[in-house]
């Protein structure tokens, strides 16, 4: 790979400090990236520490990312804002659409800001998938049912986070929202006509995003492959609803994953069907293999796309007044 575009795997470290292994793996070319945890987070101060060193290992700097949705899938929390889970604004669009979008604007900027002023660099965040209901892993991470609410208060939301200073990532392309099964732990089939995914597209069709993470489920109208492994879906993203931006995959230890292979087949697969970035998570031997073992071919322009999610500064800080009403916002929306 370049050593001047960052590398196509985002890895994950143990602790709250790097070893000199997670180092070592860090600098490797075909990494170009970090996912943190609840597991490396004690306080902010250790938290900036940590961002600090992982983004003064190497050039082009290493992109940290989180998932810090809000809700239950927000892995900081004690010294964080405890954000609401996004159905709840999607139910306060019900009955006042303005303060909903404003609230979103809010919580977007609230969840940037925090973590930009520790060094992350980005959230995977907003889930654009449909709130369907029997969900076993959406549920209230979703917006709402209508597609039309989800692009207003994802696009709210991506208008926070671009202010904070963080860009956008909607998930889980091309729509977890309908089948039931968790892909953490199962391998789900949604077996809709294309036809009938027409609103689970819409939000992807309408926004501006910066980057998509595809989903680990099979979707028999069009490949027998999960969305992450189809190169008929990454083709439909760039050629049907014209995407210039990253597409990540889920993380690739997922059991929805499991359906190509070992890990290695698992990155090889992904990368061949036009993936950009390939996370593998809570799986070091798997990292292990893959350094070892995986040599794909040079691909200037996806690791343009990546470059582009990184920020100018390794921090940056909210304007007080700003970020004070943006927070009155967001806590007016959580439960007392």
């Amino acid at each position: 790979m370049s050593a001047k575009l960052p590398g196509p795997l985002m890895i994950d470290i143990a602790g709250t400090e790097l070893t000199d292994l997670d180092r070592e793996r860090l600098c490797h070319p075909l990494v170009g990236g970090i996912i943190l945890f609840t597991r490396n987070y004690r306080d902010r101060a250790q938290l900036t520490a940590l961002c600090d060193e992982i983004h003064a290992l190497r050039e082009p700097r290493l992109l940290i990312a989180v998932d810090h949705e809000g809700g239950r899938v927000q892995r900081f929390r004690e010294g964080f804002t405890r954000l609401p889970p996004m159905r709840s604004l999607g139910q306060l669009h019900d009955s006042d659409p303005a303060a909903a979008l404003d609230a979103a604007r809010a919580a977007g900027f609230v969840l940037a800001a925090e973590l930009r002023a520790c060094g992350v660099d980005y959230s995977f965040t907003p889930v654009l998938d449909l709130d369907y209901g029997p969900s076993r892993v959406i549920g209230d991470r979703a917006f709402h049912r209508d597609p039309a609410v989800v692009v207003a208060l994802a696009g709210a939301l991506g208008e926070g986070l671009k202010a904070g200073g963080m860009g956008t990532c909607g998930k889980h392309f091309p729509g977890h929202g309908y089948v039931i099964p968790d892909s953490h732990v199962e391998l789900p089939v949604d077996d809709r006509p294309l036809a009938a995914m027409a609103d689970d597209l819409r939000p992807y069709r309408e926004l501006a995003l910066d980057a998509v993470m595809a989903a680990h489920v099979i979707y028999e109208c069009f490949d027998c492959n999960t969305a992450v492994f189809s190169n008929k879906w990454i083709a439909y993203l760039r050629d049907e609803l014209k995407f210039d931006g990253v597409v990540f995959t889920d993380d690739l230890s997922m059991a929805g994953a499991g359906v190509v292979g070992d890990m290695l087949a698992r990155v090889q697969t992904a990368w061949a069907a036009g993936c950009d970035m390939l996370l593998v998570c809570n799986a070091p031997d798997a990292v292990a293999q893959v350094l070892d073992g995986w040599q794909p071919e040079i691909d200037a322009q996806r690791g343009e796309r990546v470059a582009r999610l990184l920020p100018a500064e390794t921090r940056c800080y909210p304007d007080p007044h700003v970020y004070r009403e943006a927070l009155q916002r967001c806590l007016a929306l959580m439960p007392n």
